[in-house]
């Protein structure tokens, strides 16, 4: 009988599944999702927009009306190409094996999204992290001679990063592009909470492509990113994306939400300033020894030596759900991330904190 391990890399098998915590019955902190349903009255409103959507066909496979809004909606350079990809995670597929032929790494600073890396991996295709600074900001010397030593196919850069939300200065991207013999991927999942972005300059130069989801705007469930960028590189990228890949329901609920974008701005807003309210809120805590800046709908911070673990753990006992990002050691090690919820799952939050830190004290 012929088994996984006969076929299979080594290096593959080895690594886990992508792992999703069970969140039921839990205030659902863990996963950067935009916490606001839609209102019933556009929920009503979306179920008709519906109707009429022939499911026995295939969707529009490039999505073209998708695209047009998208551009109309988020400014999309009018030079700039566009690939509509199911998340941003299929986008980081393609790119990658795109490249996976030419020999060259995949660069990334880390701490960062795990895709990076787990996608480069199971493609074959080396990946070469390059460690944080202390303050979780780039460490750009570093970056730079390991452009210049491994002349990389790809280096990728959320902005902000996950999970530290942190957003690097925009000058030093721009070096860092300008340095890079290869492309750069500006990956901007967190683009509705940020205060800079670079799509006004996707595909100037030729080297330069951002990516976007629409996950965190509060469109999770539909699963749909983007990636602009010159149009040379986006037609041949095209030739590596699956038939069909956004399915026509999605499709027509994302044109139904852009229609509506004031109320997702409205949302993204309010998160911003429930994120400032948040991070004072821990700044004031003695246990905790580090709030990191975010520009994201999250906030990464640290607590006592030791304790993260026994925090996370009381914290899940009292409903909360958030994400031990320190359970893998090293410099995240008692380090918690949360995501900013509605007014009244981030004072539930703040509460169970609280008593979380005096029991662990």
């Amino acid at each position: 009988m012929t088994r996984p391990s006969d076929l299979m890399r080594p290096e593959v098998l080895e690594r886990s599944a992508y792992a999703v915590a069970d969140a039921a019955g839990l205030v659902k902190l863990d996963a950067m999702e935009n916490p606001f349903p839609w209102p019933g009255e556009l929920e009503a409103a979306w179920l008709e927009a519906l109707r009429g959507v022939e499911l026995n066909r295939y969707p529009d496979p490039v999505g073209k009306d998708v695209t047009a809004a998208l551009r109309a909606a988020h400014g999309v350079p009018a030079g700039a190409g566009c690939l509509l990809g199911n998340g941003s995670d299929e986008l980081i597929q393609i790119l990658i094996t795109a490249v996976q032929g030419s020999g060259r790494p995949v660069v990334s600073p880390v701490p960062t999204f795990v895709m990076y890396e787990v996608l480069a991996r199971a493609a074959g295709v080396p990946f070469v992290g390059v460690p944080l600074a202390p303050d979780f900001d780039l460490d750009v010397p570093a970056l730079l001679r390991v452009l210049e030593r491994e002349r990389p196919a790809l280096l990728f850069l959320a902005f902000p990063n996950n999970p530290t939300g942190r957003l690097y200065d925009p000058a030093v991207i721009a070096e860092l592009v300008a340095a890079n013999p290869g492309v750069t991927v500006i990956d901007e999942a967190y683009a509705p909470f940020a205060s800079h972005s670079f799509l006004p300059r996707a595909g100037s130069p030729t080297g330069l492509m951002v990516m976007r989801t629409l996950s965190k705007l509060g469109l999770a469930g539909l699963r749909l990113g983007y990636l602009a960028a010159s149009p040379e590189w986006i037609d041949a990228l095209d030739r590596l994306r699956l038939p069909y890949n956004v399915n026509t329901l999605t499709q027509r609920s994302v044109l139904f939400a852009l229609e509506h974008g004031g109320m997702l701005e409205r949302q993204s807003e309010l998160l911003r300033q429930e994120r400032s309210r948040i991070a004072a809120a821990l700044g004031s805590l003695p246990a905790v020894r580090r709030v990191v800046p975010s520009e994201a709908n999250f906030i990464l911070f640290e607590v006592a030596n030791g304790w993260g673990r026994a925090v996370f753990d009381s914290l899940l006992d009292a409903g909360i759900l958030i994400k031990d990002i320190g359970r893998a050691g090293g410099v995240l090690a008692d380090h918690l991330r949360v995501t900013v919820g509605t007014p009244g799952e981030n004072d539930a939050f703040l509460a169970a904190l609280g008593e979380a830190l005096r029991d662990a004290d």
